[in-house]
């Protein structure tokens, strides 16, 4: 336990800091400024937490929001004031629509010193509006042991908040009156700390807050009805433990189980039964889509990746029941859903069932004969295709790896492709506002410090836009391997209707660049490899290195690309007659 009574601002900085370790914080990504200089000093000193100092403000919120999700815990978040706060929007946007777990602290001027022109500062009161789970603005230290005690449980509800229910971002304002630097000694803060007694003041440190309940299982959840589960992105817990559940579900209820590209289901064997992983190609075939109507949707993890599926169950009129412990509405196709929060509570709730009906047999029989097909035809491809390097990486990763897929057409390629298997692969993606902002900076935090390799799957221009976090390279500690798919451009803009109007496309949305992506790795000192061919390939993701950033850049053309895909989707739907 570290408590500096040096001065007020130090001993309400150490008590704030020494709270969040008691709560359970682990790590602190730090933007340096002035106005922070308290709790930076403060964190500097807490030897039982890792302070980490990030330079660009966006890339620090994006790193600790990959940490967050890494960990499955709080991780908090420092700035000075002014314009660094803002910095941290994209990521808290992020953090809020994906339930992350972060604590912002953003240092201020007090009061008296705001509106009246003083220097770097701006109004930071619900800077960041309904983002985030919870704001408030911490009162200017005192040196009193009663405002100590008002300090320690407000730091404890705010962590709390962080992590009640499915989580999100809490935003403390954090002001501090100069001297800023604990320069000399505070009579006042140092008798009161020498005549606290610092492990009671810090017994009952808690930040648990309860779970809702679930009293009884949903009607309509019976192996009789034409049902599916549809499993969406999920990054919120440890993968074993959500598939191991949703396996009890899916054998209590016999349903067919239709998995996102992003959800650990596709990569962990026999665990879960009749798991879908060609959905989006069985409902491209309009005979089939209709034969497989469903009347009842249970939803877990989110909506999935797949616009074809959202539409076709949109245009169903199923009755859904979305699992999530969020008090927002969650249910974007605004059906008639009925939510409930806890899937554990469900599983335990649910009978035994006998055997799978037809229905769960007439979606076996379409993936054999999609997933026969499609994986047919991407064996064949020998052109550098994109779709193609989702299918491979899906089959020579190594065990227990943990993948962080970009937007845009990434993540809907790993959605098209990406197989079943049994390498227990760990999907993470900014699914939740679907930027591409902080893409590189994300996967950092997932990969740092966490003892397993990692490979990031991303396009150009997501990756240009976040270039600021290589800067974190010479700190990092782990192993990122980054496949970098360089088409040129945004490729996913060629399946868009605007590709047609020619006069603007190629300037105003496919974007095209021309970076050199070898001589930009190389000013960060960022090992940079070309990719020759599908077995260079293969053979480069099949061993990933446990130290150090990595870039495999896979060059191809996104107008070949997207003829390609829209080619392969017609001819695997068409082998279902």
């Amino acid at each position: 336990m570290f408590i500096d009574p040096r001065t007020t601002n130090s001993l309400w900085a150490s008590v704030l800091v020494e709270t969040l370790r008691r709560c359970g914080v682990g790590h602190v990504v730090i933007s340096p400024g002035s106005r922070s200089t308290p709790l930076t000093l403060a964190f500097a000193a807490q030897t039982d937490l890792n302070a980490i100092s990030v330079l660009d403000e966006r890339s620090a919120a994006f790193f600790a929001l990959g940490l967050a999700k890494q960990q499955h815990r709080p991780v908090a978040l420092l700035c000075t004031s002014g314009t660094a706060a803002a910095n941290y929007f994209p990521a808290i946007v992020e953090a809020s629509e994906s339930g992350v777990p972060l604590l912002v602290l953003t240092a201020d001027r007090p009061p008296e010193m705001r509106a009246c022109a003083s220097g770097q500062t701006i109004d930071q009161q619900k800077l960041f509006g309904g983002y985030v789970t919870w704001f408030h603005e911490l009162a200017v230290p005192m040196a009193s042991e009663a405002m100590l005690r008002y300090l320690r449980q407000t730091i404890v509800h705010a962590v709390g908040r962080t992590t009640r229910l499915e989580g999100g971002p809490v935003h403390l304002n954090v002001p501090f009156r100069d001297p800023l630097v604990p320069m000399g000694d505070n009579s006042d803060a140092d008798k009161l700390a020498a005549g606290i007694d610092w492990d009671h003041f810090f017994a009952q440190t808690k930040s648990d807050l309860p779970e809702w309940q679930l009293a009884a299982p949903p009607p309509y959840l019976v192996s009789e009805v034409h049902g599916i589960i549809v499993v969406g992105p999920e990054s919120r817990r440890e993968p074993g433990e959500f598939v191991d559940l949703v396996g009890a579900l899916a054998r209590k209820l016999g349903w067919p189980v239709l998995t996102d590209g992003l959800s650990p289901l596709r990569n962990f064997g026999e665990v879960v039964p009749n798991v879908v992983t060609t959905t989006d190609l069985i409902l491209r075939h309009a005979t089939a889509a209709e034969r497989l109507t469903p009347e009842v949707v249970l939803v877990v993890g989110g909506w999935p990746t797949s616009k074809v599926l959202r539409a076709w169950v949109e245009a169903s009129g199923a009755r859904i029941f979305l699992q999530s412990g969020r008090l927002d509405n969650r249910d974007s196709l605004h059906g008639r859903t009925q939510t409930f929060p806890s899937l554990e509570a469900l599983v335990q709730l649910l009978p035994e069932i006998t055997e799978p009906n037809g229905y769960q047999r007439l979606w076996a029989s379409y993936e054999r004969r999609i997933r026969a097909a499609l994986d047919a035809r991407l064996r064949g491809l020998t052109e550098l295709f994109e779709g193609k390097a989702a299918w491979l990486l899906g089959q020579h990763l190594p065990e227990d790896t943990a993948m962080v897929v970009a937007n845009s057409m990434p993540v809907r390629d790993v959605e098209y492709f990406w197989p079943a298997n049994a390498r227990r692969v760990r999907p993470f993606c900014n699914r939740g506002a679907n930027g591409i902002d902080g893409t590189l900076s994300t996967a950092l935090g997932i990969a740092h410090d966490s003892g397993r390799p990692t490979v990031l799957v991303t396009g150009d221009l997501a990756l240009l836009h976040d270039t600021n976090g290589f800067l974190l390279r010479p700190k990092f500690r782990g192993g990122l391997t980054i496949v970098l798919i360089n088409n040129h451009g945004g490729g996913i803009f060629e399946h868009l209707p605007v590709a047609q109007i020619e006069a603007a496309f190629e300037e105003f949305f496919a974007t095209p660049q021309e970076v050199d992506f070898a001589t930009l790795c190389q000013a960060y000192d960022v090992e940079h490899v070309v990719v020759k061919d599908w077995p260079h390939f293969a053979a480069l993701i099949g061993t990933l290195p446990a130290q150090g950033i990595r870039v495999l850049e896979l060059r191809t053309d996104r107008k070949r690309d997207a003829a390609t895909r829209k080619g392969l989707f017609a001819e695997i739907a068409a082998t279902l007659g």
